[in-house]
């Protein structure tokens, strides 16, 4: 009976031990998810997409936030300790996430950043100091990261209450490299089933064996983070440095919007629709002033949230905005017969195997020595002919590459999307942008990407509605999808009536050089007369950026110049980008067709006529809107802290794994824009630092409705990130949406 009643006692005391121990588990696993979400997602260099720095502070009013935000992330001076523990850190990530840059990889990536580096670090005398008891313990460390993670906060002395702010800690001391983990955690979409998978347990457990290995007394973390929060808090608010901007913007913008009467519909000669990033304002405002077109604004991918495939390259990208998930594949080949097809694939191989020879000879041991002796003199002319004369030195490698592989258009294929699902992208597409009657002979739906050199940076400039590429391949899908009779045939039982003579087609304005390609046309004296004013757009256009950047050219030479600034390979600022955005407009484009918004402004278009349920205007502001949120806020935060929430100068950063940059050689992954993308000295801002301002060309209990059904917009505009206005229609009165969410006369 005794017995009995010990193996009883001994089943409940090993019952409430696994109990104990999964609630610690699970109570652990809540802590680290909690502790990344005060970080915003990095996404990699190959498609750069802009975040608010301080997205996982959105919650909290922007007055509480911008201090927190200091004391998170703009610590350049941190416990002596902690910066042993980043430098060993750094190191690792490095090797670990490199993307191809490394010549030898680290080895077992496969099995998970954790696994592989619990396998490798007693090799580190980095971290042991050949200290036999810290190589023993490394030896023997778990091969569960959850318990890893428990034994170091143990071990460290770290109270149970204080482990959340720990672990946040570890992560916004190095907060770039968080970022990237979020990112790949959270956000990865096609890469998260990368061959090197990480998470967030794996990451944390890394960063706490590293730092109880370097700094035993890591606990005193958490007081060092309360001086520094009790030291912000005694600095001037930097939101009146904000808000001086913005009072000085948008009450004058809302009084020339205020001051702007609405013309009958028309059909006009052709109608373009850009994307709404703000450097097609300038172009549009250009292009108008030639003839007799209308400009419509709408989301580069252009309502198709597809995943793109190069039946040639085999390359696969998601081509929609990072808010979205791709629908269907559609598959990107040349537009031509069986045999050029087949003749683009070997020009394909041939380039992509002498790239790799040279990457081979170039990266090796011991080839260096013997390619520098048997192509110094040509590398060395080379070079000098790029430094000297850039735009010489693009045609001869253009000449040679189209040697190999003639460029062909590429055309997508629409065999993947079913008619019904071609159906609603029309129709969608349509009635968001309210292009719904009066449509012109010509439609061109104009995406937009960028060329430059030597430029890390590069897709940082190309489409972010299309995840950091170019627009054209979504924009030949849309038109493609317009131009099928059966789609017109349903569109006209909806009440969209499509004229039988109206063509649709594809286009892509190059932001760098202001060229505008057209694809998938056949001759006519429109698409004539449309090339021409195009390129008197152009003319206009490149003329009004040169003088943005200070620079001139001879008298029709403007494009030339602009041409020879995508070429340069030393060109630190190739193009002005995002700069000095301020604004996102909603509405008809007669509230902002006579007015110069000197590229500041996204410009939507919106008709809320044709929307009576709001449905429309919902999605506006819960996805383009948000997005030009995201850009605004890098944008801000890169000029307020160039260092902190920026990339710092271009002339001193490092590519680290194909994935990020660096300044130096162990620094933090950089988040945000160089220097040279917001400032026009390394003194003078370029970019003025306020808050997007959002203006809607829509009666207030459309907004109102739409706002109480919507929490990111109750964050967003009573948190004060974003400060909504509304236009009256029938007024033409703005208001000013209050922080509590309550209407104001903008005055």
């Amino acid at each position: 009976m005794e017995t009995a009643v010990k193996s009883v006692k001994t089943k409940s005391f090993r019952k409430h031990i696994l109990q104990a121990e999964q609630g610690d588990s699970t109570r652990l696993a809540e802590q680290v998810a909690r502790s990344f979400n005060t970080i915003a997602p990095f996404w990699p260099l190959k498609n750069l997409i802009a975040v608010n720095p301080l997205q996982g502070l959105e919650d909290l009013p922007v007055e509480e936030a911008l201090p927190l935000g200091s004391a998170y992330f703009q610590q350049a001076a941190l416990p002596v300790p902690m910066e042993a523990v980043n430098r060993q850190t750094i190191k690792w990530l490095q090797v670990y996430f490199d993307d191809g840059q490394a010549t030898l990889p680290m080895p077992l990536r496969y099995e998970g950043l954790y696994a592989a580096w619990r396998q490798l670090a007693v090799h580190d005398a980095c971290l042991h100091n050949h200290d036999e008891q810290k190589k023993a313990w490394l030896t023997s460390l778990p091969e569960n990261p959850h318990q890893a993670i428990q034994n170091c906060l143990l071990q460290l002395g770290i109270a149970r209450t204080e482990h959340q702010a720990f672990l946040t800690l570890l992560l916004t001391t190095l907060p770039g490299w968080a970022s990237y983990i979020r990112y790949r955690t959270n956000w990865a979409g096609l890469d998260a089933q990368h061959p090197h998978p990480v998470t967030q347990t794996d990451y944390l457990a890394v960063r706490l064996i590293i730092t109880w290995l370097l700094w035993p007394e890591a606990g005193a973390l958490v007081a060092w983070h309360q001086q520094v929060l009790e030291r912000v808090q005694s600095k001037p608010a930097v939101l009146e440095q904000i808000q001086q901007a913005e009072r000085t913007y948008r009450l004058p913008l809302l009084a020339q919007l205020a001051a702007q009467s609405l013309h009958p519909p028309r059909v006009p000669k052709a109608q373009l629709v850009f994307c709404i990033d703000v450097r097609s304002e300038a172009f549009r405002r250009a292009l108008e002033a030639t003839g007799d077109y209308q400009t419509l604004g709408f989301a580069g991918f252009f309502g198709v949230p597809v995943q793109i495939t190069d039946t040639v390259t085999g390359e696969s990208y998601a081509s929609c905005p990072v808010l979205l998930s791709p629908q269907h594949i559609v598959k990107e080949a040349p537009g031509c017969g069986q045999a050029e097809q087949e003749q683009d694939r070997r020009g394909y191989v041939r380039l992509t195997k002498l790239n790799q020879l040279y990457q081979s000879l170039k990266y090796t041991f011991t080839t260096p020595f013997a390619l520098v002796e048997s192509l110094g003199i040509a590398t060395g002319t080379w070079m000098g002919l790029r430094s000297l004369a850039p735009g010489m030195a693009s045609k001869l490698k253009s000449s040679a590459v189209q040697a190999i592989r003639k460029p062909i258009a590429r055309e997508s294929s629409l065999d993947t999307l079913s008619l019904a699902d071609q159906c609603v992208y029309a129709e969608g597409a349509l009635r968001l942008m309210g292009l719904t009657h009066h449509f012109a002979p010509l439609v061109v739906f104009c995406g937009h990407g960028s060329t430059t050199q030597n430029n890390a940076y590069a897709t940082a400039l190309d489409c972010g509605a299309c995840g950091g590429r170019h627009g054209a391949p979504n924009a030949g899908i849309l038109a493609g999808i317009l131009n099928t009779p059966a789609v017109r045939t349903h569109l006209r039982q909806t009440g969209i009536s499509i004229p039988d003579t109206t063509r649709f087609i594809a286009a892509e304005h190059n932001t760098t050089t202001d060229e505008v390609s057209l694809y998938g046309h056949t001759p006519s004296e429109a698409l004539d007369t449309l090339t021409q004013d195009l390129a008197k757009a152009r003319q206009a256009n490149s003329l009004e950026r040169l003088g943005q950047m200070q620079q001139t050219a001879r008298p029709g030479e403007e494009t030339q110049q602009t041409w020879l600034r995508s070429q340069d390979w030393a060109q630190v600022r190739p193009e002005w980008g995002l700069a000095r955005n301020a604004a996102f407009i909603v509405g008809p484009r007669d509230l902002t067709a006579s007015l110069n918004l000197e590229g500041r402004s996204f410009l939507h278009s919106y008709d809320y006529t044709q929307d009576p349920t709001g449905s429309a205007l919902t999605t506006i502001l819960t996805a383009p809107m948000v997005v030009a949120e995201w850009i605004n806020t890098q944008y801000l935060f890169s000029t307020l802290d160039n260092v902190a929430f920026g990339g710092g100068s271009k002339i001193t950063q490092n590519i680290t794994g194909k994935i990020g940059i660096m300044q130096g050689n162990a620094s933090d992954l950089m988040t945000g824009l160089p220097l040279q993308s917001v400032y026009a000295t390394d003194r003078l801002a370029y970019h003025q630092a306020q808050r997007l301002m959002t203006v809607v060309y829509a009666p207030r209990p459309v907004l109102d409705a739409i706002i109480s059904t919507q929490p990111v917009l109750q964050k967003l505009f009573g948190n004060g990130w974003v400060q909504l206005a509304c236009l009256d229609p029938e007024t033409h009165q703005p208001y000013l949406l209050t922080r509590d969410l309550a209407w104001q006369t903008a005055q």
